[in-house]
């Protein structure tokens, strides 16, 4: 994913969100809802969601420091994390007290276009960012389903803000749900009902969000496929015949740290190994343009001392799978 697709996606959501959340306010003065007020506190957090990716977008492209030798592109993590801490605590929690308070005390909704009439332009609202997100998601996202491109996508911004529009979206159905039912029935209990539903729903994202988010701070490697393409790079056949073992990390979306152990013939001098190693880089970047940090160690491969291991897939110099 490229940044520039995901500020789209959360220019436009950071958009959308404002307007809904200064209709959905005006909606809870008038008609006294707390759907609409938990609506509404949903709408602000989300605000400052996409405010918190902005600035985590644009800290991730400082240079490196001796501080910080490898950049700072996992600000987009923490942020990514932070989110979720806001859409919980903010979003969520809020809902679920506001739901409880107006079951305990509930009170007729006043009004009821104006909860109605605010609903259904947020729902339009909502709707068209997060299709300007499935959009820059797309390319992206490839062969994966959704769920996929969730979990294994580097990049926090477009699943942050496709959870959090997918999020809003059936919030807003609920929340449609209990005005509609506290309207036929003339019990605004079911006005809480739905509040209590939303506050539910935020929570489950949150956590959902926080779970990927925590992964990616951790440190996760490359996928599969970028594994291969780096594995077949790496060796020419001439003086790297293979690679013994290999470790990636993903410093941030767009920055990758490949640390290998390659092989290379007993008979090469220094000089020919060390032409071997900045041709086995070059050629790596090239197949794999976001492996900024790379480290080679060459190594002479021993079949006996492969061998001679207890795990010889884990014994230095030895074959087996390739970890990443």
């Amino acid at each position: 994913m490229s940044a520039s697709g995901g500020t789209r996606a959360i220019v436009a959501a950071l958009s959308a969100n404002l307007a809904i959340a200064a209709s959905k306010f005006v909606a809870f003065a008038f008609s006294g809802s707390s759907s609409m007020l938990a609506e509404g506190v949903h709408s602000v957090a989300d605000s400052g969601n996409q405010v918190l990716l902005l600035i985590g977008g644009k800290r991730a492209r400082k240079q490196a420091t001796e501080e910080h030798p490898f950049g700072y592109g996992r600000e987009r993590y923490v942020s990514g994390f932070l989110v979720s801490v806001v859409l919980f605590t903010v979003g969520g929690v809020f809902a679920l007290y506001e739901g409880y308070e107006k079951v305990r005390h509930p009170h007729a909704v006043d009004d009821w276009y104006w909860p109605v009439g605010v609903l259904a332009f947020a729902i339009v609202a909502e709707g068209y960012s997060f299709r300007t997100a499935m959009r820059e998601a797309a390319p992206a996202r490839g062969t994966l389903s959704w769920p996929q491109f969730i979990r294994r996508a580097k990049a926090p911004e477009l699943p942050v803000v496709l959870l959090e529009d997918f999020g809003a979206l059936i919030g807003l159905v609920l929340a449609l749900g209990g005005v509609g039912l506290a309207l036929l029935t003339h019990d605004g209990v079911w006005d809480g009902v739905g509040t209590l539903c939303i506050g539910a729903l935020l929570i489950a994202i949150a956590l959902v969000l926080a779970s990927e988010t925590k992964s990616l701070l951790l440190g996760e490697a490359a996928g599969p496929e970028t594994v291969a393409r780096i594995r077949t790079a790496a060796v020419d056949g001439a003086t790297v015949t293979g690679v013994i073992h290999m470790r990636t990390l993903h410093l941030g979306p767009e920055e990758l740290l490949v640390a290998a152990k390659i092989a290379v013939r007993h008979d090469d001098t220094a000089a020919q190994v060390a032409q071997a190693i900045d041709e086995a880089e070059a050629r790596i970047r090239q197949a794999v343009p976001i492996a900024r940090v790379i480290y080679l160690e060459p190594d002479i491969f021993s079949e006996a001392a492969a061998a001679a291991g207890p795990d010889p897939a884990q014994t230095p110099g030895g074959p087996g799978p390739a970890a990443n």
